[in-house]
């Protein structure tokens, strides 16, 4: 085609378009997947897991419908710090089943375990060491603590390297577990209650005696939000210095607001918890002091065994996301044949999993034979269950591959508050095993269908 033929056309287009109205372009409207699918997006921008806030929202609906039916005994101080006592044994034994469910096993005998170990402790203190050095030495709290963790342990690791280097499946090897550890804890003492314990051992159970008071409450508190706010930044800068994705900052800000405000509300709920006016009056006057004739409030402030749930959880995070015996569990989780074709000794990990598990046992034991006063061979009765459960409840795939310390607590505390919620309102205990039973299997069911989504 000629040059001037084609200007010519080119020429009319022109003048033809430059005739045309100008519309505007308006954006067709975003889809509701669309919108779901940003949604989703600044969540993961902000690493907010939906399982968690589910449960953080479950946790809140538990809370305020059992304090409707119970005219608002539930959320009480007292009752609010009886409930995190009661749920510091399972918590501690549910951060040890995250990582046995991670690695795709299973743990039953948890609880026969800790009735054995608690056994065990409780002849240590009332029969052997008064034999030795006689009764209230200042080192039989910190023996005792160290034969049931060290005993845990072996129990443990006895059981881990069954499963390791036998290959006899967890389920079978935990299952024999639980009726030979229930077995024994009969054996040792021919059935009978052993109490009551060391008075320097009974404040990892709690109670009045398990109390820190309110002045070292506050300094834990405060303390606790310095640390969180520092972490923050910390592993903000960290992440900002290799290369990291970040966070906006408002999700900074927001995750640790969050955090000081629960520790803050924890703080105090423990101190308005007062203390029975006589069992004030006499600290006071053992003091020295004068007790005043209109009496005075003395609140209760941090239990220990909340305390030591607490240093567990934050001992167990570190090993499980900052360690290299933490990435080899969750490596091991995700591909088990990749993990040993790398060169992780799976069976040697699997081992120690269940030894840690048998070891953080032993400190539940502690804590269920220290509050009880005694040790009874019903302790640890059922607590297989509700360690289990807390760890599926709070994210831990029966999969392998996925769990968080965190969630298994807050998965721990949902158990117990459905527990303690259906006692004070006067529920059966037949029908409390059976709304246990109905709330493990939904979570199951819902991970499986968050994991379905997902893939």
């Amino acid at each position: 085609m000629p040059a001037g033929h084609r200007n010519r056309r080119s020429a009319r287009a022109s003048r033809r378009a430059r005739s045309r109205p100008v519309t505007e372009t308006v954006p067709a409207p975003a889809s509701p997947a669309l919108e779901r699918r940003s949604l989703a997006d600044r969540l993961r921008e902000i690493e907010f897991d939906p399982r968690m806030i589910g449960m953080v929202a479950a946790l809140a609906v538990i809370w305020l419908g059992f304090d409707w039916l119970s005219d608002g005994a539930f959320l009480s101080s007292r009752n609010l710090w009886n409930l995190l006592v009661q749920t510091a044994s399972i918590a501690v034994m549910a951060c040890g089943m995250v990582l046995v469910i991670v690695t795709r096993n299973i743990d039953l005998s948890v609880g026969s375990m800790l009735g054995f170990v608690g056994m065990v402790v409780g002849l240590v203190q009332v029969r052997l060491l008064p034999g030795i050095w006689g009764f209230e030495h200042p080192a039989t709290w910190i023996v005792s603590l160290l034969v049931a963790v060290c005993l845990g342990g072996l129990v443990g690791l006895l059981q881990g390297a069954l499963i390791a280097y036998l290959a006899i499946p967890s389920f079978i090897v935990t299952l024999g577990g639980l009726l030979i550890w229930r077995g024994a804890a009969w054996w040792v003492t021919q059935g009978q209650t052993i109490a009551p314990m060391d008075s320097r051992f009974r404040p990892l159970g709690g109670g009045v005696e398990g109390a820190i008071g309110t002045t070292a409450s506050w300094a834990i508190g405060i303390a606790a939000c310095l640390a969180i706010c520092a972490a923050a930044a910390l592993i903000r800068r960290r992440r900002k210095r290799f290369g990291f994705a970040l966070r906006p900052l408002w999700a900074e800000i927001l995750i640790a607001a969050i955090g000081c405000g629960a520790v803050i509300a924890t703080v105090t709920m423990a101190n308005s918890y007062a203390l029975p006016a006589g069992i004030a009056r006499r600290l006071v006057e053992a003091k020295g002091g004068t007790w005043p004739e209109g009496g005075l409030t003395i609140g209760h402030g941090l239990a220990v065994p909340v305390l030591v749930a607490l240093a567990v959880g934050i001992a167990m995070t570190f090993l499980a996301n900052r360690l290299r015996f933490g990435r080899y569990v969750f490596a091991i989780g995700g591909n088990p044949e990749a993990a040993q074709l790398s060169g992780v000794n799976t069976r040697k990990v699997l081992m120690l999993v269940f030894g840690l598990m048998g070891a953080l046992a032993g400190i539940s034991a502690c804590i269920s034979t220290a509050r009880l006063n005694a040790a009874t061979n019903a302790a640890g009765t059922l607590d297989e269950l509700y360690v289990i459960a807390a760890a599926v409840i709070g994210g831990t795939s029966l999969a392998g591959g996925v769990g968080t310390i965190v969630g298994a607590m807050l998965g721990a505390l949902v158990m117990q508050s459905l527990q303690s919620g259906m006692v004070l309102i006067g529920v059966d205990a037949p029908l409390q095993n059976i709304v246990v039973g109905i709330v493990l299997v939904i979570a199951v069911w819902l991970d499986g269908l968050y994991r379905k989504r997902l893939g």
